[in-house]
């Protein structure tokens, strides 16, 4: 029968015998136990209850704590109320106090539309859980399978740190980052990403698109561009010299993931909504050359080893968000000493208690600190300088930084003739 038996907590009372007598005429399964029961008993008797009634002659301390005892005891919560038993000024002050009350004469009829409705609000509550907590298991579900998208480790070449902290504001994210060898491992592939939106949906097309970047790339030849004109930005930095030739950056992969991932979302998703910024750069660890697509991403910002900082802007638009977009190549020189630093929208707009932002100069601040002094260092005093300004306070974006360190060059001690 479900949860639709009545307990009564009361002792041997007139008012008691004729709710009980009520009870069982309306056709409703009925235990009586006395207030001051052995807490065995009570579970006994509170097994499959769908409504606990109690004598008003219960204190409040006495009936908060039987609704406590109940709960434990069953693991569940079920409707208390009270009802006059001879006592009406005790009945008040429950009533006073809040509690819900019925009042004599008991009819059948009344009782049990009044169960009916507290086990309706009963079974809604107990659904309502199982469907949270069946969300929640999905959730942690998805933050699994997202976590999967992640790279296990990340490329070491040689003379080279890479570094990366990721810090999701909920369970899944709508952030990403990939760093993956290519070109024979002649090139490093590194992304920074930033879909549109939180919770779900971004975590799906944010591992919708990862796949796509790392598989185009993976397969868009050695260092062909594959029907894609070639349109290079201007220096990011005109004093590092030349910029490279097509071929020898291998900027194949590179301009390929980014242009035909872009398609493929314009095509097929454009009336979702969803649309992503990142940047995607094209290591060469032996020159230190990177070629590199910005998506209206986050400038990421390159301090060289004297100290001096240059932003690489955005050359195109957020990758899925416009037909026919067409995305120029950038590209910097990174120097031994130097040090690139990517990052998602969740840093500079981290808000502490007050609702100020982290802002650009608190990064470029952290960047100029002697202990910045390579790719490790500089994560670990931003992971710092983050939580020192949040405080207490709710973050409701994700956190993505990466950065890549070129080690400096070892000194040689110069030998004098005698």
């Amino acid at each position: 029968m479900g949860h639709h038996k009545a307990l009564v907590v009361g002792g041997r009372s007139p008012a008691t015998d004729h709710l009980r007598s009520a009870l069982a005429e309306g056709g409703i399964p009925v235990s009586v136990i006395a207030p001051h029961a052995a807490d065995r008993d009570l579970v006994e008797a509170a097994r499959d209850a769908g409504i606990v009634l109690v004598s008003a002659r219960v204190s409040d301390a006495e009936l908060r704590a039987l609704g406590e005892q109940v709960t434990v005891s069953v693991g569940r919560a079920a409707p208390i109320v009270v009802y006059a038993d001879d006592d009406h000024d005790a009945l008040d002050r429950h009533v006073r106090a809040g509690a819900d009350y019925v009042l004599p004469p008991f009819r059948p009829d009344i009782l049990r539309r009044r169960l009916a409705g507290h086990n309706a609000d009963s079974v809604e509550a107990v659904a309502d859980a199982a469907h949270l907590a069946q969300y929640e298991r999905e959730l942690e579900i998805g933050r699994e399978i997202q976590g999967g998208f992640l790279p296990d480790r990340l490329p070491t070449p040689d003379g080279w740190q890479i570094e990366v902290r990721f810090r999701p504001a909920r369970q899944v994210s709508g952030d990403f980052y990939d760093a993956f060898e290519l070109v024979g491992g002649r090139r490093i592939g590194f992304v920074v990403a930033d879909v549109c939106d939180k919770g779900v949906g971004a975590a799906l097309f944010m591992a919708l698109i990862r796949s796509l970047l790392r598989n185009t790339a993976g397969h868009a030849g050695s260092l062909s561009v594959v029907g894609l004109d070639v349109d290079w930005e201007e220096a990011a930095d005109p004093t590092k010299g030349p910029r490279p030739s097509a071929t020898s950056a291998g900027i194949g992969p590179l301009l390929n993931a980014v242009t035909w991932t872009d398609r493929y979302m314009v095509e097929n998703h454009l009336r979702q909504g969803y649309f992503a910024t990142l940047f995607f750069g094209l290591l060469d660890p032996l020159s230190g050359t990177v070629v590199y697509v910005n998506c209206g991403h986050n400038p990421p910002l390159v301090r060289r080893r004297g100290g001096a900082v240059v932003r690489l802007e955005p050359t195109g638009p957020a990758l899925g968000m416009l037909p026919g977009a067409r995305f120029r190549l950038g590209w910097v020189q990174l120097d031994p000493g130097d040090l690139l630093f990517a990052y998602t929208d969740g840093v500079p707009e981290a808000k502490d208690e007050a609702g100020c932002f982290f802002t650009d100069q608190g990064m470029r601040d952290v960047l100029a600190e002697p202990g910045a002094a390579d790719a490790r260092s500089l994560l670990n005093l931003l992971d710092v300088a983050l939580d020192a300004h949040a405080g207490r306070s709710e973050r409701f974006d994700d956190i993505t930084m990466m950065a890549l360190h070129r080690a400096e060059e070892p000194l040689v001690a110069r030998v004098v003739p005698r």
